[in-house]
Protein backbone atom coordinates (compact mmCIF):
# COMPACT_ATOMS: atom_id res chain seq x y z
CA UNK A 1 0.00 0.00 0.00
CA UNK A 2 1.28 3.46 -0.91
CA UNK A 3 1.56 5.91 1.96
CA UNK A 4 0.60 9.55 1.70
CA UNK A 5 4.20 10.62 2.29
CA UNK A 6 5.51 8.46 -0.56
CA UNK A 7 2.80 9.79 -2.86
CA UNK A 8 3.64 13.39 -1.94
CA UNK A 9 7.35 12.79 -2.52
CA UNK A 10 6.64 11.28 -5.94
CA UNK A 11 4.38 14.19 -6.89
CA UNK A 12 7.00 16.72 -5.80
CA UNK A 13 9.74 15.01 -7.82
CA UNK A 14 7.51 14.95 -10.92
CA UNK A 15 6.73 18.63 -10.36
CA UNK A 16 10.42 19.50 -10.03
CA UNK A 17 11.17 17.68 -13.29
CA UNK A 18 8.31 19.43 -15.11
CA UNK A 19 9.44 22.84 -13.88
CA UNK A 20 13.05 22.11 -14.87
CA UNK A 21 11.92 21.12 -18.38
CA UNK A 22 9.89 24.34 -18.58
CA UNK A 23 12.95 26.31 -17.51
CA UNK A 24 15.08 24.71 -20.24
CA UNK A 25 12.42 25.37 -22.88
CA UNK A 26 12.20 29.00 -21.77
CA UNK A 27 15.98 29.30 -22.13
CA UNK A 28 15.70 27.95 -25.66
CA UNK A 29 13.05 30.57 -26.46
CA UNK A 30 15.29 33.22 -24.93
CA UNK A 31 18.15 32.27 -27.23
CA UNK A 32 16.24 31.73 -30.49
CA UNK A 33 13.36 34.15 -29.94
CA UNK A 34 12.90 36.08 -33.16
CA UNK A 35 11.69 39.27 -31.52
CA UNK A 36 12.46 41.26 -28.40
CA UNK A 37 8.97 40.65 -27.06
CA UNK A 38 9.57 36.89 -27.23
CA UNK A 39 12.75 37.31 -25.23
CA UNK A 40 11.02 39.43 -22.58
CA UNK A 41 8.25 36.85 -22.22
CA UNK A 42 10.85 34.07 -22.01
CA UNK A 43 12.61 35.91 -19.18
CA UNK A 44 9.32 36.41 -17.36
CA UNK A 45 8.48 32.73 -17.80
CA UNK A 46 11.91 31.80 -16.45
CA UNK A 47 11.20 33.88 -13.35
CA UNK A 48 7.88 32.10 -12.84
CA UNK A 49 9.55 28.70 -13.31
CA UNK A 50 12.31 29.64 -10.85
CA UNK A 51 9.65 30.74 -8.39
CA UNK A 52 7.90 27.40 -8.75
CA UNK A 53 11.16 25.51 -8.34
CA UNK A 54 11.99 27.37 -5.13
CA UNK A 55 8.52 26.80 -3.65
CA UNK A 56 8.42 23.11 -4.54
CA UNK A 57 11.95 22.64 -3.23
CA UNK A 58 10.88 24.32 0.01
CA UNK A 59 7.95 21.95 0.35
CA UNK A 60 10.14 18.96 -0.48
CA UNK A 61 12.89 19.82 2.00
CA UNK A 62 10.60 21.30 4.64
CA UNK A 63 12.50 24.57 5.17
CA UNK A 64 10.44 27.73 5.58
CA UNK A 65 13.24 30.03 4.41
CA UNK A 66 12.58 28.99 0.80
CA UNK A 67 9.24 30.78 0.88
CA UNK A 68 10.94 34.04 1.80
CA UNK A 69 13.37 33.47 -1.06
CA UNK A 70 10.40 32.87 -3.35
CA UNK A 71 8.92 36.21 -2.31
CA UNK A 72 12.19 37.97 -3.14
CA UNK A 73 12.41 36.19 -6.51
CA UNK A 74 8.85 37.24 -7.33
CA UNK A 75 9.48 40.88 -6.47
CA UNK A 76 12.75 41.05 -8.40
CA UNK A 77 11.18 39.28 -11.37
CA UNK A 78 8.27 41.73 -11.52
CA UNK A 79 10.50 44.79 -11.26
CA UNK A 80 12.95 43.49 -13.85
CA UNK A 81 10.20 42.65 -16.34
CA UNK A 82 8.64 46.09 -15.98
CA UNK A 83 12.03 47.81 -16.26
CA UNK A 84 13.01 45.83 -19.35
CA UNK A 85 9.65 46.49 -21.03
CA UNK A 86 9.94 50.24 -20.31
CA UNK A 87 13.47 50.26 -21.67
CA UNK A 88 12.35 48.58 -24.88
CA UNK A 89 9.37 50.90 -25.34
CA UNK A 90 10.92 54.25 -24.32
CA UNK A 91 14.67 53.80 -24.48
CA UNK A 92 15.12 54.70 -20.81
CA UNK A 93 13.78 53.42 -17.52
CA UNK A 94 13.58 56.54 -15.35
CA UNK A 95 12.47 59.84 -16.76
Amino acid sequence: MITAEALLDTALVITLIALAVGQVLSMVRLVIGPSTADRILALDTMVINALGLVVVLGIYQGFKVYFEVALLVAMLGFVSTVALARFILRGDIIE
